[in-house]
């Protein structure tokens, strides 16, 4: 009986500073935030010549942060890129990741997610003088489509939707419009928000640019956390549908897209669960 008692109360005492390790390192604990977000992606996070960011997801962020009880003076952003965000998670380097970030199983093996935020669909940015070449995915085959390493985008359309687009790399979506505007690539493809960004910023230079409005996927958009952090996720999606309860959502969605003439959702996503 001694054993037992012994061995109980080994195992209670485990338990409890298990308990207490997940508590501390839970975003819910923390005083500041560091959070990942995109440098390249006008209209969803893009750095500034002053070094801070601006951006859709960057305002979300915000938003979070301060539904979480950390001030905006306390919140960092760091530049992160479709190929280092789940690696920046696991190592600690940031503590939430919105950037853009579609949920995805083979995702979800590495890091959790909290909402998503948003849905996004993809679809085809195209210069204005080929709107009438690209009307659809299968247009694509055999032209040349922007590939960025580590989003899913162009994997979408090549391997799971089969059209044989032929790849260009490009370091992030910046680099994929500078390819475009100049005649290296015929086509981008991914998340609608993106494409409205990019179109806009290109209109600011003169470039004329179109989205197809041919939307072939749903891609939600989730905010990387630290897999084990469910109190964290759990109060991420509180702050999510306060949001979208009390209008900031939708706010931001009318401020970043609505000049560009994409038609956003303006419901609460369903969100995928935190354990």
């Amino acid at each position: 009986m001694a054993a037992l008692l012994a061995a109980a109360a080994v195992f209670g005492t485990g338990t409890a500073c298990g308990i207490a390790d997940a508590g501390e390192n839970s975003v819910t604990g923390k005083d500041a935030l560091v959070i990942g977000v995109n440098a390249d992606q006008p209209g969803l996070g893009e750095r500034r010549g002053d070094g801070s960011y601006q951006g859709f997801d960057v305002d979300i962020a915000t938003e979070i942060a301060v539904r979480l009880g950390v001030a905006r003076a306390d919140v960092t952003f760091k530049k992160v890129t479709s190929a280092t965000r789940e690696k920046m998670i696991q190592d600690g380097d940031v503590d939430l990741v919105v950037a853009s970030y579609s949920v995805t199983p083979e995702r979800k093996v590495k890091v959790a997610f909290a909402g998503p935020y948003y849905v996004a669909h993809q679809d085809i940015l195209v210069r204005q003088s080929d709107a009438g070449k690209i009307r659809g995915i299968d247009d694509l085959k055999g032209r040349r489509l922007c590939e960025v390493p580590g989003s899913v985008s162009f994997p979408r359309v090549h391997d799971e939707q089969g059209v044989a687009a032929l790849p260009v790399e490009a370091d992030g979506y910046a680099g994929c419009l500078t390819d475009l505007t100049d005649g290296a690539l015929d086509a981008v493809s991914t998340d609608d928000l993106i494409l409205a960004g990019l179109a806009a910023k290109a209109s600011g230079s003169g470039r004329r640019l179109t989205i197809v409005n041919a939307p072939f996927t749903d891609e939600p958009y989730g905010v990387g956390i630290r897999k084990g952090d469910v109190e964290g996720c759990e109060a991420v999606n509180k702050a999510i549908t306060e949001m979208y309860q009390d209008g900031a959502a939708q706010r931001l969605l009318g401020k970043w897209f609505r000049p560009a003439g994409l038609k956003v959702a303006t419901t609460v996503p369903q969100f995928e669960g935190c354990v």
